[in-house]
């Protein structure tokens, strides 16, 4: 959760500094050397799952995990999701033994008051009312309702796992960031498709098997969708940026001004309601939602929360393999452009092979078969990226169970007397 504070006293923002700027805080080249993972969580009765939990509650049990000496930064979600953000790791070893450690943590403080982390992409059961009432969800939520509810089932009730991983080399080659950007993109959709699991809402099935995907691609496109040049990152998310609309101007008194259509560089050019600062830009830049979110380095916004208290390694492993393996990566480019190719111009969410993705997982054929190239390559890339055996064979053991089978974690919650059960 970003800050509400707002810097005050430094000068007006010209559209040549906006675009430095963001040239150079956005995509922080190198060799890739760190990964790390953010991971949102709903949270339940620990008995009753589908009963929903009252605000007194839920406070007084977060009001107790503050006090835990974590390595992860803990925030909660305008839902009262809870998000575990890992520092940086030096390896996938590492960033898997601190966060599990925090989430040991965490899950012992809320068992002691009747309450567990429960891993879906989007809740089953519940549509709370907010919980964080700051400036910035304030705006957000006002923002959001001119394109219906969908925001706010975004804002409460859909949850994540977010792999974060370097921007990668200026140069060019497989681990160059210009490559690594475009294969972010490329495989988004397949990754959508594997780790699906939100096919059901208010104790419904809704059709989809990543509701959570199907909301993002309803919300508003100018801070939703990729940018639509890959080819060159800077250039690509340095107009896309100043081109999207600005959510709301922020105020030191009162409520934040919400805006309607407002690019920030039509903000900078007219300088009204008032000129904008570098800390207004970097605050607008925590209000573009992308799939693929540069933020020095690369954030992968589209993988759904997992099911069981491990499953968030699966993607997380796989995805830094993938990435991080010069052998894997330029195999998985190969595999995944054809089919990235044939889905049309329009940027992600919204063109047809992420909208297959998430309605159909992997009963898609094509996105089947590119998942199970992706997770063999990443098994045999597992242990030149020092991934432990334990490691390797949760991955396995999600290939066999899901990939191979045309299935994904969101079928598990499909079977009809799943079904039955939630909507008692």
């Amino acid at each position: 959760m970003p800050p509400d504070n707002i810097a005050g006293g430094r000068s007006a923002l010209t559209e040549e500094e906006a675009e430095a700027l963001l040239d150079g805080i956005c995509f922080k080249t190198g060799p890739p050397r760190t990964v790390g993972v953010e991971l949102e969580w709903l949270v339940h009765d620990a008995h009753h799952p589908e009963r929903p939990l009252s605000a007194p509650r839920r406070t007084t049990a977060y009001d107790g995990l503050r006090a835990l000496p974590l390595n992860s930064a803990l925030t909660f979600e305008p839902g009262g999701q809870l998000e575990l953000s890992s520092q940086p790791a030096a390896s996938l070893t590492e960033c898997i033994t601190t966060v599990s450690a925090d989430l040991d943590a965490v899950r012992a403080r809320l068992g002691a008051a009747g309450l567990t982390l429960t891993g879906y992409g989007q809740d089953p059961w519940h549509h709370p009312e907010r919980m964080l009432h700051a400036p910035r969800y304030d705006a957000m939520e006002a923002y959001f309702d001119q394109y219906g509810d969908t925001g706010r089932t975004m804002m409460r009730t859909t949850a994540s796992v977010q792999v974060c991983l370097d921007a990668g080399h200026e140069e060019p080659g497989p681990l160059g960031h210009g490559r690594r950007w475009q294969l972010a993109h490329l495989l988004g959709a397949v990754l959508v498709a594997a780790f699906a699991n939100s096919p059901m809402r208010r104790g419904r099935a809704t059709g989809w098997r990543s509701t959570r995907q199907a909301v993002w691609t309803k919300l508003d496109p100018g801070r939703t969708v990729a940018p639509a040049d890959h080819g060159d990152p800077r250039a690509g998310w340095t107009a896309h940026a100043l081109d999207a609309p600005v959510m709301c101007v922020r105020s030191p008194q009162g409520p934040w001004t919400v805006q309607d259509g407002l690019t920030f560089r039509e903000w900078i050019r007219r300088g009204l309601p008032r000129p904008p600062d570098r800390s207004d830009l970097e605050y607008h830049l925590t209000t573009l939602f992308p799939p693929v979110r540069p933020r020095g380095h690369l954030e992968l916004r589209m993988i759904d929360a997992q099911p069981g208290e491990n499953g968030w390694i699966v993607p997380l492993a796989v995805t830094t393999a993938l990435f991080d393996d010069p052998e894997a990566a330029e195999t998985v480019y190969r595999a995944v452009k054809p089919l990235a190719e044939t889905a049309g111009p329009l940027p992600a969410p919204g063109n047809i092979l992420w909208l297959n993705a998430a309605r159909h997982g992997m009963a898609d054929p094509e996105l089947r078969a590119t998942a199970a190239t992706c997770f063999e390559t990443a098994l045999e890339a597992l242990p030149r990226v020092g991934a432990g055996r334990a490691v390797q064979d949760a991955v396995a053991d999600f290939a066999e169970r899901y990939v191979l089978r045309g299935r994904c974690p969101a079928d598990d919650l499909r079977a009809p007397e799943t079904e039955k059960d939630l909507r008692t």
